[in-house]
């Protein structure tokens, strides 16, 4: 008996996705009339202290550092992995697990959109390996891009490149008990509907959205984040936006939890801090700001 999308995403994402991703113009049937709203902290938002020949921060650090907020959980970044062997990996989801805060997902950054099929080949296999690290960690999303749309090329072709890859990736997340979570990560999906363009045409349980606060430059980022938030399986919350022709500014983080309370979101809402000031000074500041608000 082949399993539901409501069966196996209650399975996969144990309780953080657990929903039927519907295609069409339908949102995700969410598995109940309440939002659950969880705590995450992305650890890009220390990028930092976690790169260079000899970063300052491990992801060990960063998991040391997050056990002392008020957090459900941490969402490792690929691009600080010091390596990706097994035992790395075990060692990194022993330590999270002996602080108490759970492995949301795994950020991966790939593109897409290449038109030469080689290269275009590298990143679909560098997503699939990532899906199969991200389950040995216990982590339930993986997020990934579309991409760029590269010159000479058309908005339709690089579109159904993305399609394809999309396809071909998530009947390896779908036994891994992964869900990929395609990011509005510009290029290609600047727009809701252009992000939707992509999803929808993929009828597989193992693809959703990953919810980007502060990615969408349009005349109003709030409306757009609304829009595709009934899609979400993720959600990384930014603490400032940029209208289209308007000033950087801070966000109202008040009302980004009360569009993902509206949409009845189920999953970890992870902040994933880009601003000037020391993440160190500011992270704590936000992350309590964020508890109160989800409650």
């Amino acid at each position: 008996m082949t399993p539901s999308r409501r069966d196996f995403l209650l399975t996969s994402a144990a309780g953080v996705v657990a929903a039927p991703l519907a295609r069409a113009i339908e949102p995700i049937k969410r598995p109940g009339p309440k939002p659950d709203l969880k705590l995450g902290l992305a650890a890009y938002s220390f990028r930092q202290f976690l790169t260079g020949k000899t970063p300052e921060m491990t992801l060990f650090d960063f998991i040391d550092l997050a056990a002392g907020l008020p957090l459900d959980g941490v969402e490792l970044t690929s691009y600080y992995f010091a390596a990706t062997d097994d035992g790395y990996l075990d060692k990194l989801k022993a330590h999270a697990a002996a602080k108490k805060l759970a492995i949301s997902g795994v950020p991966v950054g790939n593109n897409f959109c290449v038109r030469d099929e080689a290269r275009r080949r590298t990143e679909i296999d560098l997503v699939k390996a990532w899906v199969g690290r991200a389950a040995r960690l216990g982590a339930k999303t993986v997020r990934i891009f579309a991409g760029n749309q590269e010159k000479g090329d058309t908005l339709a072709d690089a579109q159904k490149r993305v399609v394809s890859a999309l396809e071909e990736c998530c009947p390896v997340a779908e036994k891994a008990g992964v869900v990929l979570a395609l990011e509005n990560h510009g290029g290609i999906t600047d727009t809701p509907d252009h992000l939707l363009d992509l999803v929808r045409p993929v009828t597989s349980p193992a693809l959703g959205v990953n919810i980007d606060t502060g990615n969408f430059h349009t005349p109003d980022p709030y409306a757009d984040v609304a829009r595709i938030a009934p899609y979400g399986v993720v959600c990384q919350v930014k603490t400032e936006v940029t209208p289209a022709g308007g000033k950087k500014q801070d966000a109202d983080l008040g009302r980004v939890v009360k569009i993902l309370k509206d949409a009845n979101y189920h999953g970890f809402v992870v902040l994933e801090y880009e601003a000037a000031e020391d993440p160190k000074v500011a992270v704590p500041r936000h992350v309590r700001e964020l508890r109160k608000l989800i409650g």
